[in-house]
């Protein structure tokens, strides 16, 4: 079924009230867009920023008369508030397979000399290398990302034969997955979304891991555990806040691996961890930044 949809042009002040005018006309679905690639990458607690250059799109069925709606609210919206209503355009949208359109486009990924990152619907490039196999499903972690990839790269080159896992916000559970198909003996996932955790299982499974060599809990049932190597890829703010139930799962001499850095908050993720760890060379991604240490014994 086709679709029709307007893109209305505004600020962050008058976006509200567009998205509420939109509804009332009669769209099935509202989003906001940045409209002037400006990222917003970790916004305060409790608030919701938009960006200076703000797009609203609703999508409509095609049957809508949506340029006549969209003249007449116009008029309407200057009527009211004595200013013409903003720039906006009305276009028809292709009809796609929207799920089939990302799986396209989902390639396998070589995360350094061992590691490759698979989607589980693809041929594997290499048979004989590391292959995870991998749906993320509704969980964040697909390796694309720079902050996975900076992770895997840095498992990838670590002999990590027997050792034990935590993957702290396990997302779809790449990270504590790629670790055990690497030489790990055991991995324990921790997640606030329980969506992760399924993604978590669902993923192990798909990778012939066994119920024995991976555990996943929400944080409030996590057992008291310290492990050889603690993976941490969410975001600055968080990895300050919860430093010391994250540090908590680190043995005496293990390592420990945090991502979701932006370049700038470097230096404050340094500064909170340095007291406990022996910090590597800060190692660059794009925007991003991984840093790794070890705890001190």
């Amino acid at each position: 079924m086709p679709w029709i949809q307007t893109i209305v042009d505004t600020t962050p002040e008058q976006a509200e009230e567009i998205e509420d005018l939109l509804l009332a006309i009669g769209a099935l679905a509202v989003t906001l867009r940045d409209g002037e690639d400006q990222p917003i990458y970790e916004p305060e607690l409790g608030t919701t920023p938009l960006w200076s250059y703000t797009q609203v799109i609703a999508l409509f069925d095609a049957i809508s008369p949506l340029a006549e709606q969209m003249a007449q609210l116009a008029e309407l919206y200057k009527s009211e508030n004595g200013t013409d209503f903003p720039h906006y355009k009305v276009e028809l949208v292709e009809d796609k397979d929207w799920e089939r359109e990302w799986m396209d486009n989902f390639h396998p990924i070589q995360c350094g000399e061992r590691l490759w990152i698979c989607p589980s619907w693809r041929e594997v490039p290499d048979a004989k290398a590391v292959n995870l196999m991998l749906d993320p499903g509704l969980a964040f972690g697909t390796g694309t990302h720079p902050t996975t990839f900076l992770c895997l790269q840095w498992l990838d080159g670590q002999d990590l034969e027997n050792k034990t896992i935590v993957d702290f916000g396990c997302g779809s559970g790449i990270l504590g997955i790629a670790a055990l198909l690497l030489g790990g003996a055991n991995m324990l996932g921790i997640d606030i979304d329980p969506q992760a955790l399924i993604a978590t299982r669902s993923n192990a499974e798909r990778n012939q891991i066994g119920e024995d060599k991976y555990r996943v809990f929400l944080p409030e049932n996590a057992p008291v555990y310290q492990a050889d190597v603690v993976l941490a890829n969410i975001l600055a703010g968080p990895l300050v806040a919860l430093k010391k139930s994250i540090s908590a799962y680190v043995r005496p001499g293990g390592d420990l691996i945090l991502s979701g850095i932006l370049r700038e908050q470097a230096e404050e993720i340094l500064a909170a961890y340095e007291d406990e760890y022996e910090l590597d060379p800060v190692a660059v991604e794009g925007d991003w930044v991984r840093i790794s240490g070890r705890k001190r014994v």
